[in-house]
């Protein structure tokens, strides 16, 4: 698809601000690469850059919230403010001569007649008149030069200007207007000529604009950004070293003038000097005739131009960006984790480019272990692909499972990591710790886990006091020697300790195992048996 350009870069761009353009020196950014000759060949300088500032409210789309906010639906007639006995104003939506949609706030000031949007009249009173206008541009832009709102009708009594970074998800107040600031929202009214540098991100309330009533004469309620750069660029912004700087250091200062969407919400129109006339409600209304609001796209300082492709604003990314934003590197320039664009050094700032993706560690960093790198978006990185020689990580600097670190080596040798070994039915699990050391099952020891501890046998494993291949233990306290032949406390002995001390009987002496019950104890035991099941002892 064929795409548009907004203006000609350098024609029709409107300049950052009128006092930038009698200090060239510090530039405007709007270049991202020269040529650089030498004898031996041609090369790029590469630069941050960024596009010139322009009237944004033609990229704009315009939403009002409740959406029969616009009056006209039915037709209907409206009367001066300061006169309410002139009621010649009529607002119909079906005759374009007589309509006032939201479009007419962006249109072309000067017009004969003049245009603007007109809302419903306040019928409802006393439930509020609130109207929500939305101006969205798709993408993020930074402002440059004060928000100018022209009221065609009396300016309101109380509203809101609120931001959006995220495309109208969460919004957060930029200021605040009413004729009482302490009654209105519980805030002491402050005016921005009184911030200082410290206080530029605070939110305030202002009277300014709001009270006393003069509506022919002061129609104009703004947002001013020219008095908080001023805070850091001085007077005219002669001094636009420290602005940059102060915006290529402080995020929070960058993001204060950066949004996707504004929105305006409308609470209390103008009343005039005496209280609300409830015989006269449709002298009270909202009426805009226009929107001056200037800034540019964002791109990160990584484009000199902004276009509109497929009806939506994006950036012309150069430095081997892309997105919307040019906020992240091509898929085969991930050599290196993207960064915006620097303002500093002044006057060229820094470009930041995002770097081919290469072969070998000098640029993915893998100490000789892979020859790959991939970027991962969500870490916002370059990582190792595909490592070697038993290593792992985003840089190859880890060992693998079942290895561990040979410290006789430095980090880039093929033998960084070594096999474990750990013998499979003494250990407890493939790894071991970084001396190569095992973690041993119960009974087994050694590095490996491949012997036993006293009073185990190896069979398939250490098993506890057995002393022979038939897995038998030692009895009557006897401890395993060698994993062979039990040791016997006094008085017994036999291979298993069974044998006990001698029992004299008759015909010599014989020596009985404690586990094997006197023979007498046998018949006993079996004559009981017998004589519980027959009723009567045997013959």
């Amino acid at each position: 698809m064929r795409r548009s350009a907004l203006l000609p870069l350098q024609a029709l761009w409107a300049t950052l601000c009128t006092s930038i353009a009698h200090f060239p020196s510090w530039g405007h950014y709007d270049l991202c690469k020269t040529k650089v000759h030498s004898d031996q060949d041609m090369s790029w300088d590469y630069m941050a850059c960024q596009p010139e500032a322009a009237l944004l409210t033609r990229y704009l789309k315009v939403t009002l919230d409740p959406p029969d906010s616009t009056c006209g639906d039915p037709p209907e007639m409206f009367c001066s403010l300061e006169n309410p006995y002139m009621c010649y104003n009529e607002c119909d939506a079906s005759t374009p001569e007589l309509a006032h949609p939201p479009e007419l706030m962006l249109d072309d000031e000067g017009r004969i007649p003049n245009t603007f949007w007109q809302s419903v009249s306040w019928k409802s009173f006393p439930k509020p008149l609130l109207v929500n206008i939305t101006l969205s541009w798709g993408k993020s832009i930074e402002l440059t030069e004060d928000i100018i709102i022209t009221f065609e009708s009396g300016r309101p009594e109380q509203m809101v200007l609120e931001k959006s970074l995220d495309h109208g998800r969460t919004w957060q107040p930029y200021q605040f207007y009413a004729a009482d600031c302490l009654n209105s929202f519980g805030m002491e009214p402050r005016r921005a000529k009184e911030l200082k540098s410290a206080s530029v991100l605070d939110i305030i309330c202002t009277e300014e604009y709001s009270r006393g009533y003069v509506w022919k004469l002061d129609k104009m309620v703004r947002f001013e950004i020219q008095e908080r750069f001023a805070l850091f660029g001085g007077p005219r912004l002669r001094d636009m070293a420290s602005l940059y700087g102060q915006l290529d250091t402080t995020k929070e200062l960058r993001d204060f003038f950066t949004l996707t969407d504004l929105r305006l919400r409308l609470l209390r129109p103008a009343t005039g000097a005496t209280s609300v006339d409830q015989q006269r409600l449709s002298k009270y209304f909202y009426a805009i005739s226009n929107l001056d609001i200037r800034g540019r796209c964002k791109c990160n300082l990584h484009a000199n131009n902004c276009v509109v492709e497929k009806g939506k604003l994006t950036c012309e990314c150069e430095h081997n960006t892309t997105g919307p934003d040019c906020g992240r590197c091509k898929k085969a320039f991930r050599g290196r984790p993207w960064r915006a664009g620097s303002y500093l050094p002044i006057p060229k700032g820094t470009a930041n480019i995002c770097l081919l993706n290469h072969d070998g560690p000098t640029n993915c960093h893998c100490f000789g272990h892979s020859t790959r790198c991939s970027y991962l978006q969500l870490l916002n990185a370059a990582v190792c692909v595909g490592c070697r020689h038993n290593t792992r990580g985003p840089h190859c600097q880890f060992c693998r499972l079942g290895s561990h670190r040979n410290h006789a080596v430095p980090l880039d040798h093929h033998h960084v990591c070594l096999d474990c070994e750990c013998h499979p039915d003494g250990s407890l699990h493939r790894g071991c710790n970084d001396t190569g050391h095992c973690d041993c099952k119960e009974g087994a020891t050694g590095p490996k886990c491949d012997r036993c501890l006293p009073g185990y046998h190896w069979h398939r494993g250490c098993r506890a006091g057995v002393c022979d291949n038939l897995l038998r233990r030692c009895e009557n306290g006897g401890v395993c020697q060698d994993n062979g032949r039990c040791l016997c406390p006094a008085p017994y002995s036999g291979l298993l300790c069974e044998k006990g001390p001698c029992v004299k009987e008759a015909g010599g002496c014989s020596s009985q195992s404690p586990r094997d019950p006197p023979l007498h104890r046998v018949l006993l035991s079996l004559t009981a048996l017998l004589t519980a099941a027959n009723g009567r002892p045997p013959l």
